[in-house]
């Protein structure tokens, strides 16, 4: 069981079951319901400020993805580790919850994927949208899939390196802050839910499902959430950018406003893929005054 001091994750977690397995989820605050969807190798402790900051007047849903923090870590022969599983996942526990029709999604990461998929699917209970450095498209085509990736995403070096040595999440604590690098306390924390062979099992999945290609298991899912994102022009949508993300970089950003064209932007330009890390102390009162700006009634 992870352990964290109450100075860094001063939350009481929750849990609802998915055939069986145990799914963690944070439910910290009463108001207006905002649901935080964490990527990948981060965990629900990523959103830790952020949910400190808001929970006096809005209520912030966590959840840790199946095989990711707090939640269980089951083999394959238990869970299958794809795009959907994740999105049924997110869905059954806001329909749990019935958090109603009036939804604010903070999205990070592969969470950007998931959040959205979720979207198209109940876009009437979508309200606003906050994003953080992510994605819900395919690779635009004058980008190259980083060659980081595709080592842990094809080859046994690369799955060796992520479930035996846990560089995925190791490597990620390191070089993803770049204005505030992370303590080793901070390092720790986000590596803790990852601390065996079997435990990584997540971390090196999510990178085995992304789809480059037709035919890939869920290339299918992101083309429809693609072809959909422009219904979402009308909501408001925040985004914050770490520009020095060597994934979603800025060539990533330029693709949102063009089916966003209308979302609020705040670039970082010293701030790296863990922007919420690097510049909490400014994002913080951004989302605040956003939501504030944007009134669900």
């Amino acid at each position: 069981m992870i352990k964290l001091s109450k100075e860094l994750y001063p939350f009481n977690g929750k849990f609802i079951k998915r055939s069986g397995l145990r799914y963690h989820y944070l439910d910290e605050g009463k108001g207006d319901p905002i649901v935080m969807v964490h990527g990948n190798p981060t965990w629900s402790f990523y959103y830790r400020c952020l949910v400190s900051e808001l929970c006096d007047t809005y209520r912030c849903i966590v959840p840790d993805h199946m095989g990711c923090g707090l939640s269980d870590k089951p083999g394959d022969d238990r869970y299958e580790y794809t795009l959907k599983s994740r999105v049924d996942d997110l869905e059954a526990l806001i329909e749990y919850l019935d958090l109603g029709r009036g939804i604010t999604l903070v999205l990070h990461d592969w969470g950007g994927m998931i959040g959205m998929a979720y979207a198209v699917r109940v876009p009437q209970h979508i309200k606003r949208i906050v994003l953080f450095n992510t994605s819900a498209f395919h690779l635009p085509g004058h980008m190259k899939f980083p060659w980081q990736l595709r080592l842990v995403r094809n080859s046994r070096l690369g799955g060796f390196m992520v479930r035996g040595l846990n560089a995925f999440s190791r490597t990620a604590a390191f070089v993803c802050c770049k204005k505030k690098p992370l303590t080793k306390k901070l390092r720790d924390a986000y590596c803790a839910p990852y601390d065996t062979w079997s435990n990584r099992i997540a971390t090196l999945r999510f990178v085995q499902d992304i789809p480059i290609q037709p035919g890939d298991r869920c290339y299918q899912i992101v083309s429809e959430v693609q072809a959909k994102l422009r219904s979402f022009q009308d909501r408001p949508v925040m985004i914050c950018w770490g520009e020095k993300d060597f994934v979603f970089n800025n060539q990533v950003l330029d693709v949102w406003l063009q089916y966003l064209p209308r979302a609020e932007v705040h670039r970082f330009s010293d701030c790296g893929h863990y922007v919420l890390e690097d510049a909490a102390d400014e994002i913080s009162p951004l989302v605040r005054r956003f939501l504030e700006n944007h009134p669900l009634s």
